[in-house]
């Protein structure tokens, strides 16, 4: 979780504002609560162009108490939001270097309550909100959450190896973490989102043992069980070389006797490499959506791990304290990537180090960020900076991301 101690917030001055209301050095834009954004703003917020190159930008930082920001944001982004991700006080009684979870167990629940009804009509129809928590509350998350979005669209437990390193001082040495998945409409979802990349190992599957100009193809099996079968799918095959044959006991063809002979024609079906083999189907890679569909434990060589978002950041903020839990970029990547597509708005209520916003920026998606603490500028608009500037780290060399774009400061101001 990143979040800062919610106290002793200062907020620029009337006269700052104004004296930065006209154009800074290096064609910033000029202070102006009138500018229209893609997220808004609320009247309530104010730009900081010391801060940002441009008002109106895709990725966006907002200094505010989330749950004021959150509900002004309803006239503003109703029903937009494809992807919601959350990393919420774990309410695990400690003090942390940025922020303090120690709220009674009561308290706690109540405020992430309030933030998830505000979050959800703030939601696309096949949107999703995804929440980071560990086992102390996980149980308890999960119940609040299904009388917000409903327990028929509760999508999935991811479980996340966030270390890799044994614990010797506890009694067992947990590793790892959960995120929650919920849906605006689980159905929706299960139609827009994404698989994930195909693996070496897949692409290999797919050769071209027969030299065919429609390149790499795999063969799959032109035989299914015959329970449901219909007369037509009886029959003897008979390959180019004359040789006949019969689907095995219990089974028929995929296809009518018409239908097969037509593929065989179309050079569809492979007789393997001597033309006696049993009758596959040829299915080729150019003709396919490859991917995977996901599954739900993310190990550390996959997304990364709490140690290694640490050393991003110190490579980010040489000789600054860190956060003691940031997410890695992988991991923000591997949601984004399943959840969005490019150009889609994503949002962060409690952006901590700015890994979200960071992350959408490179993978070209929108993304507001909410953060009431000081970091929302020493960390979040600072990073910003330095993935515009072309920052290689993280996620960078997934996406060949070499720098670019802009960036946008607000500050709420009641």
């Amino acid at each position: 979780m990143n979040r800062a101690d919610e106290t002793n917030i200062e907020y620029a001055s009337d006269e700052e504002h104004s004296a930065q209301a006209t154009v800074a050095a290096g064609g910033r834009s000029p202070a102006n609560a009138e500018l229209r954004t893609w997220w808004g703003p609320p009247s309530e917020c104010v730009y900081d162009p010391s801060l940002s190159s441009r008002h109106d930008a895709g990725s966006a930082v907002l200094r505010a108490e989330n749950l004021s920001a959150l509900q002004a944001l309803r006239s503003h982004l109703e029903g937009q939001v494809r992807c919601v991700y959350l990393d919420p006080p774990y309410n695990n009684q400690e003090v942390y270097r940025h922020y303090k979870d120690n709220h009674s167990h009561d308290e706690w629940l109540k405020l992430l309550l309030e933030r998830l009804r505000a979050i959800k009509g703030l939601m696309a129809p096949d949107g999703s909100v995804w929440i980071s928590i560990d086992d102390r509350g996980m149980h308890y998350l999960k119940v609040a959450a299904d009388s917000v979005f409903g327990r028929e669209n509760f999508v999935t437990t991811i479980i996340w190896q966030q270390r890799t390193t044994r614990e010797n001082r506890k009694v067992f040495s947990n590793n790892h973490e959960y995120l929650l998945v919920y849906a605006r409409n689980a159905k929706a979802f299960k139609r827009s989102r994404n698989q994930l990349p195909p693996t070496d190992e897949l692409l290999s599957r797919y050769k071209n043992r027969d030299n065919d100009p429609r390149g790499p193809w795999q063969s799959v099996s032109a035989n299914a069980q015959g329970g449901h079968a219909t007369a037509a799918q009886f029959y003897e095959v008979v390959a180019p070389n004359g040789k006949r044959h019969r689907p095995p006991e219990g089974r028929c063809w995929v296809y009518s006797e018409e239908k097969m002979k037509a593929e065989i024609a179309a050079g569809n079906i492979w007789f393997g490499k001597t033309g006696n083999g049993v009758p596959r189907l040829k299915k080729f890679l150019r003709d396919k959506k490859i991917g995977l569909t996901p599954h739900t434990l993310w190990t550390a060589d996959q997304v990364g791990t709490n140690d290694e978002a640490k050393k991003n950041l110190l490579q980010l903020f040489p000789g600054q304290a860190v956060f003691d839990t940031p997410k890695p970029e992988r991991l923000i990547s591997r949601i984004l990537h399943i959840a969005t597509n490019p150009g889609d708005i994503v949002l962060d209520p409690y952006l901590g180090s700015g890994t979200t916003v960071a992350v959408a920026h490179k993978m070209g998606r929108r993304c507001l960020g909410l953060e009431q603490g000081e970091h929302a500028v020493t960390y979040c608009a600072r990073r910003m900076e330095l993935v515009i500037d072309g920052d290689d780290g993280g996620v960078s060399a997934d996406y060949d991301w070499r720098g670019g774009g802009d960036f946008s400061f607000y500050e709420w101001r009641t």
